[in-house]
């Protein structure tokens, strides 16, 4: 039998230690970890944490454990070098974010504070700009609508069958996005790999399942809370976008008055807040395991989802008390905080997890499936 030669890619091992695996380096492989995690397979993480340190990049990104984990924590807090696997899987998870964009923003986002915050302000510079440059549209409406600075009217400012318009091109666009990335992680991590339809499709109820509810995250250690916080986030998250995507003729008032779908906004309102504004002070505490590292794109998704609320609750305030100018203001920093959030974090950002995730769980578990197959017919 031959020699097998690595060659570590010290490059890879350099990126992912910027992207938060900076303690990689101190595991000894003594398999703590592997015992602690209540989800693993009795290898991980210790067998990604082989391939991190001797940088088998291509390895890690056909690999879709580092998917399969929630950060609970146990792993890392049970580490007797401080190696903290847990931030190791985070990172390979940032880096594999990275990889799977064929764009390069999120390369260049992940690895520059200065390329994801100059995004971020560019998108909400543009939008503050589509408000105050046209003379047909925004600010420029109003001059040739003065009993709009009288009396609020939404429709004379930002008439909704266009926002409505560009609502859907937005979304159509980010899904196009995030399915083409997708789509490259799925060719990663099935490259070489058989598995038969019927497989696909009898596992993709489950893909489903995890893609609304993150089950397994019920099941990971100490974090139950932790999953169902997340869980109510995600129902505020998806009531809101439904309704300003999908209902937005119904969603947006143009005067004073009150519509029922804005009780559906309360909720959203009241669930983004409390759950964004919980998750800042934890990571503002180091209160577990989870929050005891933080990068810039840990903080931007719910800093910007709490500035969503905050000022949508501003917006529906000064609507009711008629104040026209307040409004019409309001309404387009509204926008520009929203829009960079939803344009920039969703297909480049940690947001894209919720999809990235409920897909890794997806192929690990067909291809388990077809091997437990092919080994029951031998």
């Amino acid at each position: 039998m031959g020699n097998t030669v690595l060659q570590p890619d010290t490059e890879f091992i350099k990126d992912l230690m910027a992207a938060g695996a900076e303690d990689v380096k101190k595991c000894y492989q003594c398999a703590t970890c592997s015992v602690a995690c209540e989800l693993g397979d009795g290898a991980f993480p210790r067998r990604q944490m082989v391939a991190a340190q001797w940088g088998q990049k291509e390895k890690l990104l056909a690999d879709p454990a580092p998917w399969l984990c929630f950060y609970c924590g146990e792993c890392s807090k049970r580490c007797p070098r401080q190696a903290n696997p847990g931030e190791t899987m985070m990172a390979l998870r940032r880096y594999a974010t990275a990889q799977y964009d064929w764009t390069g923003l999120a390369r260049r986002m992940y690895g520059s504070a200065v390329w994801e915050i100059g995004v971020l302000l560019l998108v909400a510079a543009m939008v503050i700009a589509l408000f105050t440059v046209p003379q047909n549209f925004g600010f420029g409406l109003l001059r040739q609508h003065p009993e709009a600075l009288q009396t609020v009217r939404l429709d004379l400012f930002a008439p909704k069958h266009v926002v409505h318009r560009a609502d859907w091109i937005m979304a159509i666009g980010l899904a196009l996005l995030l399915l083409s990335n997708a789509l490259r992680m799925f060719r990663a991590l099935t490259r070489g790999k058989h598995v038969p339809l019927g497989v696909w499709l009898a596992c993709l109820p489950g893909m489903v399942a995890d893609g609304l509810t993150q089950r397994r995250w019920a099941k990971c250690g100490e974090s139950r809370m932790h999953w169902l916080r997340h869980l109510v986030l995600v129902t505020g998250y998806g009531t809101i976008f439904t309704l300003v995507v999908i209902f937005l003729p119904w969603f947006q008032v143009e005067d004073t008055g009150f519509h029922w779908t804005s009780l559906l906004g309360y909720y959203s309102t009241v669930v983004l807040l409390g759950s964004t504004g919980w998750i800042l002070l934890d990571r503002m505490g180091k209160r577990s395991e989870m929050h005891r590292f933080s990068e810039l794109s840990d903080w931007l998704f719910p800093v910007l989802l709490f500035l969503t609320a905050l000022s949508g609750i501003a917006l529906h305030i000064v609507r009711l008390a008629n104040e026209p100018m307040a409004t019409y203001t309001i309404y387009t920093v509204h926008l520009a905080i929203a829009a960079p959030m939803l344009i920039v974090e969703v297909p480049f950002g940690k947001w894209a997890h919720l999809l990235y995730r409920p897909l890794a769980l997806y192929i690990a578990a067909a291809v388990n499936r077809s091997e437990a197959m092919d080994g029951y017919k031998e």
